[in-house]
């Protein structure tokens, strides 16, 4: 009975986090401070934390949250709102928009394509917001603009904002980060090369929409998922998305122009508008706070090695948590993406035209557009960092281990879905529920890296349901009080895709022992 009640106390933060953010729909900052302080009381009164001990757990989860978390998270909107501030955004929806009249097509190259690339390179909520704006802007009913950009943003998210959800799952649980992407992507295969389809037949609302464009969505999916493997594999989490929308952007269009020749049905055509041509210059200027955060986190990364390890050693260790089992925490100054970015949108915004006193002034409104955002993270990475210590997410995990036994597997990527659904951040999910997975994976002999990475392949399912995404969503499109619609066009996708990650997570948990 014991383990039952410490099993309920200790699910209280998450049963809390349900019920604010779905029934009283109070904001995620506020509602993730009250689950903070709820944690707290339980991990001091409850699981008999020493006060010295709870307060640097606290600390420690806010370092980790402000450093390299946070910093990544501000450049990345800071660089989307410089592109906003200089109007180059409206030029690169225009080049996108201007290759194929072809609704279908253009749904594969916006909300899939573009929506993984902003994903990668911003994420939260701009890979919904962006995409769904431009389809709406090009005459997409808008309901269904949004519906397919939630759909669309469900894989990509494991490495998004430059593949925080991943970083930081590696930094919670201790893994290596290498084999957390490598996992999550192969977790996640299936339904990259499957996502495509799905927003083909949206498209056209029945089966004959793949009608002359089966193998441009075959490529579409394919040319996305390669990249992606190849950069987990070798490079880590920051890049996979980045270069496979990239990828799939490219392979698409040209794929397009030289499989899409045939007649396309009435049905799937544009309607047609006036097209503004966009001149190589105009482009390069447009994509250039991009193109230059590609090369600089390629230019940092592990790939060209040296240069990586010298800027590794710019760094400060400092032991914050002063309990059983904390591990001193290391700052690095310079090998981090957030950095880099913030580097690229100065460099790109200056390219682009705007002076350093107006980005400075852009800089300063990103900040206090963050702030919620950022409480809000700091909350929940000190509540997992509070639960961890404690023993309450181990009090969760006994429980796990004791009533699903060797089908766990087949639970895991749901339990990830739980914590993204709640906060709307596969990041957050990583935090919430990363321990737990890596040391029910433990407790029960399965493989510790691969349980863990389906933690955020199960976690980037619920991005389409999750009521933050959707309410971005609602607000990208001008759908106000229509909420429901868009949950009852995502709810059957969530399921389907979750089934398929467990099924997946349970098969491979068996050969990977």
């Amino acid at each position: 009975m014991k383990m039952i009640f410490d099993f309920a106390l200790a699910l209280l933060p998450i049963i809390w986090l349900i019920i604010a953010l779905t029934a009283l729909k109070i904001p995620g900052f506020k509602a993730c401070s009250i689950a903070l302080a709820i944690a707290y009381v339980l991990a001091v009164f409850v699981w008999h934390m020493p006060f010295t001990d709870s307060l640097s757990a606290v600390a420690e989860g806010a370092a980790l949250a402000l450093w390299p978390i946070i910093i990544v998270i501000i450049a990345a909107i800071f660089t989307y709102n410089v592109c906003v501030a200089t109007g180059k955004m409206e030029i690169i929806k225009k080049m996108l928009a201007g290759v194929t009249k072809d609704k279908r097509i253009l749904v594969l190259i916006i909300a899939w394509g573009f929506g993984g690339f902003m994903e990668g390179m911003a994420g939260f909520g701009t890979a919904v917001a962006i995409p769904a704006s431009m389809l709406w802007g090009l005459g997409f009913d808008p309901v269904f603009a949004a519906i397919v950009c939630l759909i669309a943003n469900a894989t990509p998210t494991a490495f998004g904002s430059i593949g925080i959800p991943t970083t930081t799952l590696a930094k919670i649980t201790g893994l290596n980060v290498i084999g957390l992407s490598t996992n999550t992507v192969i977790l996640l295969a299936v339904l990259i090369l499957l996502t495509p389809f799905v927003l083909v037949l949206l498209t056209g609302k029945n089966k004959r929409s793949l009608k002359g464009v089966v193998l441009i969505t075959l490529i579409s999916g394919v040319a996305f998922l390669i990249p992606e493997y190849l950069v987990a594999k070798y490079l880590g989490a920051e890049l996979p998305v980045v270069i496979g929308s990239v990828c799939s952007m490219a392979a698409t269009v040209l794929a397009a122009k030289f499989l899409g020749r045939g007649k396309v049905e009435q049905e799937y055509l544009l309607e047609d508008k006036k097209e503004e041509k966009v001149s190589v210059k105009e482009a390069f200027i447009a994509w250039s706070p991009f193109i230059l955060i590609f090369l600089f986190l390629l230019g940092t990364s592990k790939l060209v090695a040296p240069f990586n390890e010298l800027l590794a050693t710019f760094k400060t260790t400092v032991s914050i948590y002063a309990g059983k089992g904390g591990a001193p925490y290391t700052f690095s100054w310079l090998a981090t993406p957030g950095l880099w970015i913030m580097l690229a949108a100065f460099i790109g915004g200056k390219i682009q035209g705007i002076s350093l006193k107006e980005m400075i002034i852009i800089l300063k409104k990103t900040i206090l557009q963050m702030m919620k955002t950022v409480i809000t993270i700091i909350a929940i990475m000190a509540t997992a960092k509070l639960m961890g210590y404690s023993g309450m997410i181990a009090s969760i995990s006994l429980v796990f281990v004791t009533y699903t036994g060797s089908f766990y597997p087949l639970f895991a990527p749901f339990l990830g879905s739980i914590g993204t659904f709640v906060t709307g951040s596969g990041t957050s999910s990583s935090v919430l529920f990363g321990g737990l997975q890596a040391e029910t994976s433990t407790a029960l002999g399965l493989n510790q890296s691969w349980i863990t990475a389906s933690n955020t392949a199960g976690a980037v399912m619920a991005k389409m349901i999750s009521p933050q995404s959707i309410a971005i969503a609602v607000a990208a499109v001008k759908l106000e009080g229509k909420e429901n619609k868009l949950l009852r066009g995502t709810i059957n996708f969530y399921i389907l895709f979750i089934v398929i990650v467990g099924i997946i997570t349970y098969i491979g948990s068996r050969f990977l022992m």
